[in-house]
Order: C-alpha cells, then sequence, then structure tokens
C-alpha cells in the first residue's frame, strides 16, 4: 500500500535512474510578480526549498533593476544564503558588469540568457542573436577562467509569439554556438508552451547529430497548452536527466505574454516518483512551501499537484 499523497511507483524502460531539477521558482517565477517580494521572504523561500530536498535552486538575477525590479535586492539576498552548503545556487547574468556584481558575492555558478530568434533577441537585451552571443562570450570566457559553472538558456527553441514556428536547424545553430563559448549545460526553452513530444525529440536528434549530446542539456517547458509534462517525459526517454521547474508553477516570461507559467516542480516530482526515479525532493515538504508561498503571494498555487495535497477544509 502507498504512502497517503504519494504516487504508487511502476518503473518505466528506458527512463534515468535519478533527474536533478533545477528548481527556477526564486528567479524565473518572482521575477513575473507585480509586486516585489520582501528579500526576507525570498530568502526563506529559497531555504525551504532546499529543507525540501532540491540541491539546484536558482536563486536571483544580476539584471539592472531597471530591467527586473522583482529581482533589484540581488546583493542583498544572496549573502541571506551563504548557510546553505551542498545547495548550488545559480544567478543570471546578462553581461559582464553582472558578472562583476555575482562574482564579488561569491558566486560559483551563474546563467546567460539567449535567444534562438532575432525578435525575442531584440526584445528581451536589445540586439540581435549574433551580438547577444558576443555580449555572452566575455562572461563565459571569465567565469570558466575563475572555475564558475556556466548555463546557457535559450529561449524560443519551439514557438515565437512574433515569429511563429522556430525552425530546427536555427535552434541547433544557436546552441553550437552557446556550446562553443564554453557553457556547461545548455537549457532548451520552450518559453510559449507550444512543443509537443515529437518535436521534442526531433529537436533533440538533431542537437545529438550535431555534437551536443543529452548529457549537456536540460529542458525547460511551460504548460500554455497542457503539454509540459508530455514534453519532459518525451525528453527523459530520449536521455535528458535535468529538468527545469518552478515550485507551485510560478513564473512565465516578462518580454513574452503569450507565456504562462513554468511547468510545476511538484507535478514533475509526483510524475517522477511514479515512474519510480529518484530526486531526492521531499514532495510533502515541497507542496507545504508552495503554499506557503502562494499564501504570500494571496493567491493559490497553479499546481494541480499543490492543490490536490492541500488540507481541506
Amino acid at each position: 500500500m502507498t504512502a497517503p499523497g504519494l504516487p504508487m511507483r511502476f518503473p518505466a524502460p528506458g527512463l534515468p535512474a535519478r533527474v536533478t531539477i533545477h528548481e527556477v521558482g526564486p528567479r524565473d517565477g518572482l521575477q513575473n510578480e507585480k509586486t516585489t517580494v520582501p528579500t526576507p521572504v525570498k530568502a526563506e523561500f529559497v531555504h525551504r526549498l532546499a529543507a525540501a530536498g532540491l540541491t539546484t535552486v536558482e536563486a536571483t538575477s544580476f539584471v539592472h533593476p531597471s530591467w527586473v525590479p522583482q529581482l533589484a535586492d540581488a546583493e542583498e539576498l544572496y549573502p541571506l544564503l551563504g548557510d546553505l552548503p551542498g545547495v548550488r545556487l545559480p544567478v543570471l547574468v546578462p553581461n559582464e558588469k553582472g558578472l562583476e556584481r555575482a562574482v564579488e558575492l561569491g558566486v560559483r555558478s551563474i546563467a546567460v540568457f539567449g535567444s534562438a530568434t532575432e525578435t525575442f533577441a531584440r526584445r528581451n537585451l536589445n540586439r540581435t542573436v549574433d551580438e547577444s552571443l558576443a555580449m555572452f562570450e566575455p562572461v563565459v570566457s571569465r567565469a570558466k577562467a575563475d572555475g564558475i559553472r556556466v548555463r546557457g538558456y535559450l529561449s524560443m527553441c519551439f514557438g515565437d509569439p512574433w515569429e511563429g514556428p522556430v525552425p530546427l536547424e536555427q535552434v541547433v545553430r544557436v546552441a553550437r554556438r552557446l556550446r562553443d563559448l564554453g557553457c556547461d549545460e545548455l537549457s532548451l526553452g520552450d518559453t510559449i508552451g507550444t512543443a509537443t513530444p515529437g518535436h521534442v525529440r526531433a529537436l533533440l536528434d538533431r542537437l545529438g547529430e550535431e555534437g551536443v549530446p543529452d548529457s549537456v542539456l536540460a529542458v525547460h517547458f511551460h504548460d500554455t497548452y497542457g503539454q509540459a509534462l508530455a514534453n519532459t517525459l518525451a525528453a527523459l526517454e530520449h536521455g535528458v536527466t535535468t529538468v527545469d521547474a518552478s515550485a507551485g508553477g510560478l513564473g512565465g516570461c516578462p518580454y513574452a505574454r503569450s507565456a504562462t507559467g513554468n511547468l510545476a516542480t511538484e507535478d514533475l516530482v509526483w510524475m517522477l516518483h511514479g515512474l519510480g526515479i529518484e530526486t531526492g525532493v521531499d514532495l510533502g515538504l515541497l507542496a507545504a512551501t508552495s503554499l506557503w508561498m502562494a499564501e504570500k503571494l494571496g493567491r493559490p498555487s497553479p499546481s494541480r499537484t499543490v492543490r490536490a495535497l492541500s488540507p481541506k477544509e
């Protein structure tokens, strides 16, 4: 008999034994809030996520405050997280200035945020794709020279609200460029949630053919059309073992209005545990954390699993 609030386990062949969850709620989730969450609440959010067993928690962003005012307190927040040994706390940096700010605080893991499409590159970074890659080059080079781990986000991999469907070769070209710059990991973003499992497999096939293996890839799905879990399963079957998710399903994209929330971490964990895949995450503690944050934000969590596990009145 399975414990209450946990799925029965039925392992499936061809899936990884363990999956690393890259938690993005404190950064990708909170950057989309209309109101600014107080710094102590953000710090407690990260601590609660770590206590639930998440070992990679993307903490904040060192972008200019005018771009993302919700994360303008990065210098105040990061020092409050120094008591989390064994937890990787990556931060987003847009340029060399952002890197310098992060390095001064002892950051050891960063991410840069690129685009597979020209329109989104201009709207998000006010640069072409090639210009944005040129901006990332010294950031990645300096970080690697200092022994800092670098993740490259690649947004709009499956569809773009202005350009429509994105050709596979276009995504592969930019992914190869990010790898050539020195990124340790690439996160493939379905920014507006239009991907389907066949599309996911086709892109992963092409990337592998061009020398970008599953072992350096992560997937980042949005649930706009209810496909995030199906797409994740397709990626796992292909060999990907790192999945981005956001506690409680927080987040979207401030520069793409059609982007709805990220894949909820609880929904992901429920599926993975049911498949017998280890995550190291305590689902009860995680759901309680998302309920706590939902109360702070003054609205219900969009995660179906959080709602299902919530105490009923």
